[in-house]
């Protein structure tokens, strides 16, 4: 029998309606865009009054969601960046002085006194008294070495150890360096893309560019200064061992020391140990809160590894100031009262509140192991964006009014279903888009251009079906059933195949690539939605209004 439940009628038309209601916003694109910038910012803190025009350019009980244009659609900015690697190489060594005093001091009968000397970046330079009892040094520092952690470099050492004369030089491998340039480049990406979603931005394009170099484009960003400010906030946070306090920046007066400016107290200066007790790199997480006065503040866990460090120096120096060091600026210096065990602790100061989400935004973004030297910039302005989108418009409404017009000259009144059912197509694809937030570039555009021409072949396959069942001399209700019913396999199997590639294209490619097949497969499940049930109930419809005795197709 031809029919189709009620549920099922209802559930085709709430989903058609959602999608058409997703897709709406895109029709009024700039009105929603600065509704949408609006409230984002009174979410940021602004006064709702600077903004009451654009909050009523859309109706809040409907939804803002935006198809986001990609930099080829929309402009945005463009940055070659390279990866200032031996950075690392010189913090890896620097941080290694406390434990390599520590080593030595335990032969200081052997050895004599121990002293830090000047040396070049990456290398640690350590005079002895006696340096006859050099090879005693040598075996002690050797301690420190471990295995190298790359399946690459697998057994090699990670620390180099010689002697010049009286000074005991230290410095990273050569199978260390290669295997921490690579953690350095895997991090700096993973951080930047961390970076650059946090904020909201959509689809970003991050890539690998050789050895130490790296791709970003990100659409929709006003300029190439705007990026780089947002990228090169490093968030380095350390705490450091406080030597003393006072008002001068004058030098530090030995090596292993540096002086820094305090956030809070204006003109105050704090000498502190250069190698820090804990870094941010062990912390695992960060949220803003409020200290036990109500200002807002930041409240900070660390992994074992940094609780182990940070509970065994609070433990060993209660009563002595520990300062915690953002981005070269105390930003506070604290007492320790008592033994902070567990690994967690609150960062407090002169936040606001949208201070303190900022920089616990940035802290669990993690600090970039380097700094980034940046080579290329290029702002792409959105008048070849406007160009691109009116191509692709241009491509769709004519691939659009050709299989329109080819569908009714084929099969008449049900070639008019067909084209129905590819208007919802193209409504729900975009929809869809919205309500994922995904990004369209022009591959997207041609994925889609690509679905039109596809979706109406599951209508082709149902209606070649009806016409044999026709010429069977089933009844028009029989024929209209058997057709898609036999069609429904070879439907089925032509779109599955499709789908596949769509998502292996997305799994493996980037950029552009997962543009196109973003748009493909989500056209293929919207294409094969409208051909089996959307057609179908049109003509469900149609033939219980007219109820013909013969049919025509």
């Amino acid at each position: 029998m031809l029919q189709i439940e009620i549920w099922k009628r209802i559930l085709i038309y709430g989903l058609v309606l959602a999608g058409l209601i997703f897709a709406l916003p895109n029709a009024f694109y700039s009105r929603v865009e600065s509704y949408n910038d609006a409230n984002l910012a009174i979410e940021n803190g602004r006064d709702p009054n600077l903004f009451k025009d654009e909050q009523n350019l859309w109706f809040d009980y409907l939804p803002s969601s935006l198809v986001n244009l990609g930099l080829d659609l929309r402009g945005g900015a463009h940055l070659l960046a390279e990866v200032r690697t031996a950075d690392v190489h010189s913090q890896r060594i620097k941080s290694l002085w406390p434990d390599v005093r520590d080593v030595l001091r335990q032969k200081r009968s052997d050895i004599g006194t121990i002293r830090l000397q000047d040396s070049s970046p990456g290398t640690l330079r350590v005079k002895i008294s006696r340096p006859e009892a050099m090879q005693i040094a040598l075996e002690a520092v050797g301690t420190l070495s471990k295995p190298v952690v790359s399946l690459a470099q697998a057994g090699a050492e990670n620390l180099k150890i010689s002697s010049d004369g009286d000074d005991l030089l230290i410095s990273l491998s050569d199978a260390e360096v290669l295997a921490t340039d690579e953690r350095t480049m895997r991090q700096s990406l993973e951080i930047i893309r961390r970076r650059v979603d946090e904020v909201g931005t959509r689809e970003p394009t991050i890539q690998r560019q050789g050895a130490d170099r790296i791709l970003i484009q990100v659409p929709g960003i006003g300029s190439a200064t705007e990026l780089k400010a947002l990228i090169g906030t490093t968030a380095q946070l350390t705490f450091q061992a406080v030597i003393g306090k006072n008002s001068s920046p004058g030098p530090s007066s030995a090596f292993g020391t540096q002086v820094l400016p305090s956030l809070d107290e204006e003109g105050m200066f704090y000498t502190l140990e250069s190698a820090a007790v804990v870094t941010g790199e062990q912390l695992v997480d960060a949220q803003p809160s409020f200290d036990q006065n109500g200002r807002p503040a930041v409240n900070f866990r660390f992994n074992p590894t940094g609780a182990r460090k940070f509970g065994d120096y609070t433990a060993e120096n209660i009563g002595s100031p520990f300062a915690i060091v953002l981005d070269q600026e105390v930003i506070s210096a604290p007492v320790i009262q008592s033994h902070i065990p567990g690994g967690s602790g609150i960062i407090t100061g002169n936040f606001t509140v949208e201070e303190s989400t900022n920089l616990a935004i940035l802290l669990r973004a993690g600090a970039l192991p380097a700094g980034l030297e940046f080579l290329e910039e290029r702002t792409i302005g959105p008048e070849l964006g406007a160009d691109s989108i009116k191509a692709g418009k241009l491509a769709c409404v004519v691939a659009f009014a050709a299989v329109l017009a080819f569908m009714f000259l084929s099969y008449g009144m049900f070639g008019l279903f067909a084209n129905v059912a590819l208007v919802i197509n193209v409504f729900l694809i975009f929809g869809l888009l919205s309500a994922i937030g995904a990004t369209l570039t022009l591959p997207g555009i041609a994925g889609i251009v690509l679905t039109i021409g596809m979706a109406v072949d599951a209508n082709v396959l149902i209606f070649e079906r009806i016409r044999e069942e026709i010429k069977l001399n089933k009844g028009p209700a029989r024929a209209i059933e058997l057709g898609y019913e036999k069609a429904l396999s070879a439907i089925i199997d032509a779109n599955i195949t499709t789908f596949i590639t769509a998502v292996i294209l997305f799994a493996i490619g980037s950029g552009p690539v997962r543009g196109f097949a973003v748009t493909l497969g989500l056209g293929i499940i919207t294409s094969v939605f409208t051909a089996i049930f959307v057609t179908r109930l049109l003509i469900i419809v149609w033939f219980e209004r007219s109820r013909p005795k013969a049919i025509k197709v």
